[in-house]
C-alpha cells in the first residue's frame, strides 16, 4: 500500500511564525514513517504557488499558530479543494481564534471566565476614559493582550493606571482587537484532549508555575517555568478539568487535538482560552501530556490522521 502524503503546513503571517516552524519539526519527527511520507510546507500569506502545492498531498496537518492556519482561512481553502486536515473546521477555528468571542460564547454554556473589556482599533480613542473603565471594572493588576495573538506576544500584566495606555498600544501591534482582562489568582493548568469516531482521550493535565510575572514568551520558550505533569491537584479536580475540556470540544465542534488553559480558584474552573493548534515541539504541553499518559505521539497523530472527516 502506498504511503499517504502528508503536508505539515507551518509558518503563517503572525509573530508566531518561527514557533510554528518548531512545531512542524516536532510533528515531522513524531509521524509514523512506515505509514506516511511527510513534508513541511511553509506558508506566507496568500502564496498561490504554495497553496497550489497543497493539492499534491493527501492530507494537511495544520500547525500554523495564528493567521491563516488558526483562524479558519486555510481550513476554508482546504475544504474547497477537498483536502482532509487535522484540526477543527472553519467556524470553530474562527471562533476560538477570537478569544473574547469564544470565551463569551462558552459562558452561555456555564463556563466561568474572567471579567473583560474588548477594544477595537477603529473605534478606540486614546484617553483617560478607558483607563477609568479598566480600573473600575477590572482593577489592578489586570492583563492587556491581543484578542487574536498567541505565545503571549503583546501581552502585559498591568499594575497601575499609568501602564494601561502603553499596554494597549503594545497589544494593538499584534492585531486590531485588544482584550483588557481581570487577573485571576489561582493555580494555572492546561488540559489537552482529542476525539475520534471511536473514542475520547483526555491527557493528564499540566500545572504551570512560572518564575516570571506571568506565563509570558520568556517563560514559555526560555525555560523560566515549571511544567508539572500530572498537575498537583486532587483527582476530583483533575477529572473536572478533563470533563470541562471534553465538553468544550463538543460545544465548539472541534476536531483533532485541542488544549484549554484554565485557572483553578477555590475549587472552581475559570477558562483562559482554547487553543485548536497547540504547540507540538518535543517539550510542548501536548507531547508532555501524551508521555505522561503512557502513549506515543506517533499513535496519537495516526489516530487523528486516520479519523479524517473529508
Amino acid at each position: 500500500m502506498a504511503k499517504k502524503k502528508i503536508a505539515i503546513v507551518a509558518g503563517g503571517d503572525s509573530s508566531e511564525h518561527d514557533v510554528s516552524l518548531h512545531s512542524a519539526a516536532g510533528i515531522l519527527s513524531f509521524l509514523d514513517k512506515d505509514k506516511y511520507d511527510a513534508e513541511i510546507v511553509e506558508l506566507h500569506g496568500a502564496d498561490l504557488q504554495t497553496l497550489n502545492k497543497l493539492t499534491e498531498f493527501d492530507y494537511a496537518y495544520i500547525t500554523i499558530h495564528g493567521t491563516p492556519g488558526e483562524n479558519g482561512l486555510l481550513q476554508g481553502f482546504l475544504e474547497m479543494m477537498h483536502i482532509p486536515y487535522s484540526c477543527c473546521g472553519v467556524l470553530a477555528a474562527a471562533l476560538t481564534f477570537n478569544k473574547y468571542a469564544c470565551n463569551h460564547y462558552l459562558k452561555e454554556f456555564g463556563v466561568k471566565i474572567a471579567n473583560s473589556i474588548l477594544l477595537r482599533k477603529d473605534r478606540f480613542a486614546v484617553g483617560g476614559e478607558i483607563v477609568d473603565e479598566v480600573e473600575k471594572r477590572l482593577g489592578f493588576p489586570c492583563f492587556i493582550k491581543s484578542n487574536v495573538g498567541g505565545s503571549s506576544f503583546g501581552c502585559t500584566k498591568v499594575k497601575s493606571r499609568e501602564s494601561v495606555l502603553p499596554a494597549i498600544e503594545r497589544a494593538f501591534k499584534e492585531g486590531d482587537e485588544v482584550i483588557c482582562e481581570a487577573y485571576l489568582k489561582g493555580t494555572e493548568v492546561t488540559s489537552g484532549v482529542y476525539k475520534t469516531a471511536n473514542k475520547a482521550v483526555a491527557f493528564p493535565i499540566t500545572e504551570v508555575v512560572t518564575k516570571r510575572e506571568f506565563f509570558d514568551y520568556e517563560a514559555k520558550y526560555n525555560g523560566q517555568v515549571d511544567e508539572i505533569t500530572p498537575a498537583r491537584v486532587p483527582d476530583e479536580m483533575r477529572d473536572k478539568v478533563q470533563a470541562q475540556t471534553l465538553k468544550i470540544y463538543d460545544i465548539l465542534g472541534c476536531h483533532g487535538i485541542i488544549r484549554a488553559d484554565y485557572v483553578l480558584i477555590d475549587g472552581e474552573i475559570y477558562l483562559l482560552e482554547v487553543n485548536t493548534t497547540p504547540g507540538m515541539t518535543a517539550t510542548s504541553f501536548i507531547p508532555q501530556q501524551v508521555r505522561a499518559a503512557g502513549l506515543e505521539m506517533k499513535d496519537v497523530l495516526t489516530d487523528i490522521i486516520e479519523d479524517s472527516k473529508i
